[in-house]
């Protein structure tokens, strides 16, 4: 396994080795250590579901910042449903990695019913986890992206397309782990990019670098979005009590 070191203007990832995490929730952990971001109420945490969720609860509460959800979700490659072949989100973006497509020579058919279920699920997990709140207000404060891993990096893309819609002042990706050219190649859509381990070659899955990598459910990534807000909330009471 070969790390690498991102030096471009606004990405940093490690270049040693780290062992295996132990779970979502500890990599979150060593994520935050490692950005050290400084607290602001002008930024707000958006983890991609379901695993960026616990990710992402790490980092906001280092920020003391609100966790939410950008639902996005990747199309599965036929047969192959651990790859896609693209991502759709919840404004009913669409993105495809036409080489992906012709190396598996995905049908049109098969892509439009592919795109079609991704979009019902994600309308699903977006009413699901959100209760009809409107998508939150992003305009003017900072963005931080988060997600268990990459792989091709477009699922992620696609979220920071449609964030970017809604004018942040910057967008920030956040992930333990990725292969390094996945990275670099979302480096133009967004102002800065963590990752504790970018991968430079050789074969890359996001499972392989956790201990505990069981699939959440709809239940946890809801307690989880609880749990920080239970977090926000017994920070409000100290301070105001402090104050008094």
């Amino acid at each position: 396994m070969g790390i690498v070191h991102i030096q471009s203007r606004g990405m940093r990832a490690l270049r040693r080795l780290i062992p295996p995490f132990t779970d979502r929730f500890h990599a979150g952990r060593a994520l935050a250590e490692f950005i050290k971001p400084e607290s602001s109420r002008g930024a707000i945490v958006l983890g991609l579901p379901r695993g960026g969720v616990p990710v992402g609860l790490a980092l906001a509460q280092e920020l003391y910042a609100p966790l939410d959800v950008v639902v996005v979700r990747k199309l599965p490659i036929p047969g192959n449903p651990e790859m896609g072949f693209g991502a759709v989100a919840v404004d009913g973006s669409l993105i495809l990695n036409h080489r992906v497509i012709e190396d598996f020579q995905i049908t049109s058919t098969q892509i439009d019913a592919a795109v079609r279920s991704v979009r019902t699920e994600v309308s699903r997990r977006a009413e699901l986890y959100r209760g009809g709140r409107p998508f939150p207000e992003v305009g003017g404060i900072d963005v931080y992206l988060v997600d268990d891993g990459l792989a091709t990096g477009y699922t992620m893309l696609a979220a920071a397309k449609m964030v970017r819609t809604h004018g942040p002042r910057r967008l920030i990706i956040a992930v333990p782990v990725s292969p390094a050219d996945s990275l670099e190649s979302l480096k133009e859509h967004v102002e800065e990019a963590y990752c504790l381990l970018a991968q430079e070659s050789g074969p890359f899955a996001v499972a392989s670098f956790y201990v505990d990598f069981h699939d959440l459910s709809d239940r946890e990534v809801m307690e989880t979005l609880a749990a920080q807000e239970e977090f926000l909330r017994e920070r409000e009471n100290i301070q105001q009590f402090a104050v008094t």
